[in-house]
């Protein structure tokens, strides 16, 4: 105890030393006046966007456990990340799990500007640790105007500081399972050319049997500015990771022993038998540079290049898969005033490309056997957009976009037998249009109409159970949406409140086999509505005091999502027509309470609650309601704008609920659970010092 004790004190942390309560929004309701959102290419504050738009500043991201993302994208309306056990995680907007046995599907993400969801549709967001995040921007529903496909959402990464402050620092985290947490980092330069380098590592023994994890991420940045007008960003991140896969359980199972990794069932053998794990290796590359030639016109173009390599043994094969791709993405925009408007023209495009390698192999005991399938897939995505803008009198806002997305896809399998097939998801225009008025400075109601369009990822069109399905149709469906947000009261209450309206076309959904392989069906049409609300209230804001700062918030989700015209796999029926989506619940409520003090003492306590979520077509089958409790207290002080301090204990899953979070939907002989870790502590330290 007492070298742990001695090794939280020395921790110094390479965080970029700007002290939070100083230079980070103090909460939601400052967004309004102080966050430029990025997203469509816009630059505007929160209170001008005509969209649905969700902000986790750093701010959001340190009132949890420092050590994933999960929590702090659940506290938001209409978003769900799910970890089925660590360094496994499936993000979902607006009920997009319904594609996602693991990872992400159906969003666009972007990093630091630079694609970072590859040209087949994959997403490997766990290649991420937590101080690779700042700030992220999410873009709930249809972002095809100028984000190409993607029925789900946008998300935009951001790993730079609001302000840039040389310093170095080293952050540490340990808590329940063995769990280990370290970052490291160093800033020098100036605001004209300046650089980072930061390296974190985190370790886990896992919740259940079978559920070790060891991940390792190390990233550069730079930023110059070249000559008067033009600054020039470079990025690299290099990510390493492993973890076991424990597979999902079956309800009495899970009752039994919801600890307990998937048994062996007849000839399949159980998931540590099989030593069914991930093992992922990533790089990326990526340049972008701004130029703003005159008052009038700048162009913004990125370069990358990544490099993936995946290993993955599981209870019925074992697969490796290298995916390397390269993009661009370029955007010109032009801005003039007509009379007392402003008009703001954006048009760019962007390509990408992948050739990937996926091997298939019997699995004996976690080594590669006989080789079962040989196939090579080239994904060529080009996305072609436009986006006009006009800020009119009396506070009113139109935007108009249009895209169009192409995706070429050639599979060929040189294993016996032998065969290629192709697909040309055909020309597809998806427009938006938005309209906004601002009520007054801090106040906004908007609506808009956006078009999505959605074809079928890699992991779709050649899943795990081998069978190249080139037949799968393409997502697509019109977005209804209205909303408001502002400050009341003299800004101590902040809302954000949008209802949607989604109808889509050739639904994708996952099912899974008796070995536990995944395929893919167009399920037919689907009806998707729902309303997300966000509220926060500052009982105190007072310098003065003792506890100088107390916050209350709430957010809600309220989804009714429905088959519309349900297609099975053999024959066209209307039996589970009007059924609820699986894998998304009715209702889900975050809320919270903040309270800090004048001497740095501080506590987040969070409440999150689920409803029951259906796990099959049939609506047969679902997992219980849930309700979490956690807190977190520290202290975190800041002296002389060069030494922040910041030591905290963390405590999640307060009343050791049992619940099972990443489930497996539609799975055969209804395997569906994976459980979620009940009751778990960390402590942690930070000590960051600038120069």
């Amino acid at each position: 105890m007492k070298q742990l004790t001695l090794s939280l004190i020395l921790t110094i942390s390479i965080y970029p030393l700007i002290a939070q309560q100083e230079k980070q929004p103090a909460d939601s309701a400052d967004l309004l006046q102080e966050v430029i959102v990025r997203g469509y290419e816009n630059n505007r504050k929160l209170a001008e966007i005509p969209a649905s738009v969700s902000i986790i500043s750093n701010y959001q991201l340190n009132r949890f456990n420092n050590t994933n993302l999960l929590p702090a994208v659940n506290a938001n309306p209409g978003m769900r990340m799910e970890e089925r056990s660590p360094g496994s995680y499936r993000l979902n907007i607006r009920g997009s799990s319904l594609r996602s046995p693991f990872g992400i599907r159906n969003v666009k993400v972007y990093y630091n500007d630079i694609p970072y969801t590859d040209p087949g549709g994959n997403t490997y967001l766990n290649q991420l640790g937590y101080y690779n995040v700042e700030s992220m921007e999410i873009i709930k529903g249809p972002g095809s105007s100028i984000y190409g496909a993607g029925t789900g959402g946008v998300v935009l990464i951001n790993s730079d500081p609001v302000q840039f402050k040389r310093g170095v620092s080293a952050d540490l985290a340990i808590g329940s399972f063995n769990t280990r947490t370290y970052h490291a980092g160093l800033r020098g330069g100036n605001q004209d050319l300046h650089h980072s380098v930061n390296f974190q590592a985190q370790q886990s023994d896992g919740y259940r049997d079978h559920t070790q994890m060891n991940r390792k991420v190390f990233t550069w940045d730079a930023s110059a500015k070249v000559g008067e007008k033009g600054i020039l960003k470079a990025h690299f991140l290099h990510g390493d990771l492993y973890y076991q896969t424990p597979g999902a359980l079956t309800a009495a199972e899970y009752a039994n022993n919801p600890k307990a990794a998937r048994p062996r069932v007849g000839q399949t053998p159980g998931s540590e038998e099989a030593k069914a794990a991930i093992n992922q290796k990533m790089y990326l590359a990526g340049f972008s540079y701004q130029l703003k030639w005159n008052e009038r016109w700048q162009n913004t173009t990125a370069l990358y290049g990544a490099y993936s390599r995946v290993i993955n043994p599981t209870t019925r094969n074992y697969e490796r898969r290298i995916e390397p791709h390269f993009g661009s993405r370029n955007v010109i925009q032009y801005q003039n005033k007509i009379g007392n408007s402003l008009l703001t023209l954006q048009g760019g495009a962007e390509i990408q490309e992948e050739l990937a390698i996926v091997r298939v192999y019997a699995n004996k005991q976690g080594s590669p056997d006989t080789l079962q399938t040989d196939d090579e897939l080239n994904n060529r995505q080009f996305i072609l957009f436009t986006q006009a803008s006009l800020d009119l009198p009396g506070n009113w806002l139109i935007t108009g976009g249009l895209s169009l997305n192409q995706l070429k896809v050639n599979l060929r399998r040189l294993s016996y037998p032998m065969s290629e097939q192709g697909r040309k998801y055909h020309n597809e225009f998806a427009p938006r249009i938005a309209i906004l008025k601002k009520i007054r400075p801090t106040l906004s109601v908007y609506a808009s109409i956006a078009k999505g369009f959605s074809p079928p990822s890699n992991g779709e069109l050649l899943p795990s159970t081998g069978i190249i399905s080139t037949n799968l149709e393409a997502e697509k469906g019109y977005n209804f949406e209205a909303g408001a947000r502002g400050n009341l009261l003299q800004g101590k209450l902040y809302f954000d409140i949008n209802s949607f309206y989604f109808q889509l076309k050739n639904t994708i959904a996952q099912r899974r086999d008796f070995s536990g392989g995944d395929y893919f069906v167009n399920s037919g049409s689907a009806r998707q509505n729902g309303l997300e609300t966000f509220v926060s209230y500052r009982l105190l804001n007072d310098n003065n005091r003792f506890l100088n700062s107390i916050k209350i918030w709430a957010s809600h989700t309220w989804n009714n999502f429905r088959y519309k015209d349900y297609q099975k796999v053999t024959n066209d029926t209307l039996v589970y027509s009007g059924n609820k989506l699986p894998s998304t619940a009715p209702h889900y409520v975050s809320a919270g309470l903040d309270i800090g003090s004048k001497r740095g003492l501080y506590a987040n306590i969070t409440y999150y609650y689920c409803d029951p979520i259906p796990l099959n077509d049939e609506n047969t089958d679902y997992a219980s309601s849930y309700n979490l409790t956690g807190a977190r207290i520290g202290f975190r002080k800041s002296w002389i704008n060069k030494y922040d301090i910041d030591i905290f204990g963390v405590a999640d899953n307060l009343f050791n609920v049992k619940y099972s979070l990443g489930n497996d939907i539609n799975a055969f002989g209804k395997r569906y659970f994976n459980a979620a870790p009940g009751i778990n502590f960390a402590i942690g330290a930070s000590l960051r010092f600038a120069y």
